[in-house]
């Protein structure tokens, strides 16, 4: 059991006395075999040495950059990633298309209700990553598909590997759903086209297949994450310029406007100060608290827009000198600036339109004018934001669908690119032939998001801490019971207030842009 214990460096990332719960259990050759992958930096298993070179799953081994087999996975990548990079990357996971629904949100909950919710589930997030980094500090696991398979053997992989999937598929498909309704809109404005008469560069499904090859797909890969923090970088600057848009164009467009006339170029605030006599005053009154039959997307799109949990274990895989405490610190990071510049981007979009804000911003301010050119600059931004997130958050499917399907198997060029490559087309087929951004968000929002940010996290965390240290009804994990509960909690509200609201036939997620 000796060599067991030093299967944790220097017990680097872990609590002491984790050391000793962990060296109380005689590996099995298969936990053998992970824990030697996962972080040691001798081999734990002597009698097994040159099996475990043989059979390094690739899901552990495919971010590393090492071509010698004779060095540890593990470590090969400790040491490259910066904290900086790591926050961009993480923040990068958070932020996505969820920032252009939550206007559309705060429309129908009301702003003390929505700023409520929003500190509710940041707070939730920050508390179940410490959850899955705990977990993971025990085992010496870095991987949640590996934190499900000890928590529950396969079953409990399959069942992480599926959220996993489903999640971020909804995820990426939701950034493409963006650019093929964004670009086109972009390119026709450039052009200054008024009615578009079919021209190939302005259908939003070319344009779509177009960027997913020449963009999203190269980086998408890439062997290592590491490498995307400087697009990271890039792709939150983007979205810092929208929000400082979205603030700015608050002050500068009157309340109840007009929608733009095609054969008019005229600026729309000239016409607008001529309001209707009794529309001005309610209209132009923000709602501290709001219920409807939309009010039920905004749980869905809320726990949506704060799911980072997927990339936590790789970002921390590699990240320079990992301790839990340091990243910790690297999520309560991204998910403050985060929860910063959703609130801000929600409460500008919510005070420029009120209740006519569209479940999609941006889309809302082409209706006053299409040729507007800060507001076109900030669809580029966004654009381009989006587009360079969709590989960070291919990285953990692809992770997943090798754990679940290649669990054994070293890492393999043509793999790793036949995984991307299967992916990207099938997202592209789902954005093209699929209906409308905001049924996504419910139904995916409502299911797997609960899944990876309450449920599974403190499952996980129940099953892997051992009794010896923290009793089932030890404080820690009765808390982390509750959490699962107010997972399922989550899940169950969101998916029958969906439900009622299809069959109602009152939903304006039905209805195509």
């Amino acid at each position: 059991v000796e060599p067991f214990v030093n299967a944790i460096p220097n017990g680097k990332g872990h609590e002491p006395g984790e050391e000793i719960t962990a060296s109380a259990k005689t590996p099995s050759a298969e936990d053998c075999e992970k824990e030697t992958v996962a972080n040691s930096t001798q081999n734990t298993c002597p009698h097994r040495t040159e099996n475990t070179e043989a059979s390094l799953p690739e899901s552990q081994e495919f971010l590393s950059g090492a071509e010698d087999k004779k060095t540890t996975r593990f470590t090969d990548f400790e040491g490259k990633t910066s904290f900086g990079m790591s926050v961009f990357n993480l923040g990068n996971a958070i932020m996505g298309s969820g920032i252009l629904g939550l206007a559309y949100a705060m429309a129908n909950t009301g702003v003390v209700l929505f700023l409520l919710l929003l500190t509710v589930v940041a707070v939730l997030s920050s508390y179940s990553i410490h959850l899955l980094l705990k977990s993971s500090g025990i085992v010496g696991i870095r991987a949640y598909e590996q934190l499900g398979y000890r928590a529950f053997g396969t079953p409990g992989k399959m069942a992480a590997g599926i959220a996993i999937t489903l999640q971020n598929i909804g995820a990426m498909s939701s950034y493409l759903y963006i650019v093929k309704y964004e670009f086109p809109l972009v390119i026709q404005a450039f052009l200054k086209v008024d009615v578009p008469a079919g021209e190939w560069y302005l259908n939003g499904n070319y344009l779509v297949i177009i960027v997913s090859v020449a963009v999203i797909l190269p980086l998408a890969l890439m062997k290592q994450l590491g490498y995307l923090g400087y697009t990271s970088g890039f792709s939150l600057s983007c979205m810092v310029f929208f929000l400082v848009s979205v603030i700015y164009k608050k002050f500068n467009l009157p309340c109840p406007f007009v929608d733009f006339a095609p054969n008019s170029t005229q600026s729309v605030v000239n016409v607008t100060v001529n309001d209707p006599g009794g529309e001005d005053n309610p209209a132009c009154i923000p709602k501290m608290a709001n219920l409807n039959t939309q009010t039920a997307y905004t749980i869905p799109i809320l726990a949506f827009a704060f799911v980072c949990h997927p990339e936590v274990l790789p970002i921390y895989t590699e990240l320079r000198n990992p301790t839990k405490k340091k990243m910790q610190h690297v999520s309560n990071i991204s998910i403050a600036v985060m929860y910063v510049m959703y609130f801000l981007a929600a409460l500008f979009g919510y005070l420029t339109f009120y209740d006519e804000v569209e479940a999609e911003l941006l889309h809302t301010y082409s209706r006053i004018d299409p040729y507007d050119t800060l507001i076109l600059c900030v669809r580029v931004a966004v654009l381009t934001a989006v587009t360079l997130t969709v590989p960070i958050v291919l990285f953990p499917v692809r992770r997943a669908i090798q754990q679940m399907m290649f669990p054994n198997k070293t890492f393999y060029w043509p793999r790793h690119i036949a995984i991307a490559i299967t992916l990207l087309t099938f997202i592209n087929l789902l954005v093209i032939f699929a209906p409308n951004i905001l049924g996504i968000f419910g139904i995916i929002g409502a299911t797997s998001a609960p899944c990876l940010i309450f449920i599974f996290p403190a499952v996980f965390y129940i099953r892997i801490v051992p009794k010896e240290e923290e009793p089932l009804r030890s404080v820690p994990k009765i808390l982390a019971a509750c959490f699962a509960g107010i997972g399922f909690l989550f899940m169950i509200m969101s998916l029958s207030f969906i439900i009622i609201d299809w069959t109602s036939g009152s939903s304006k997620a039905s209805t195509g842009h």
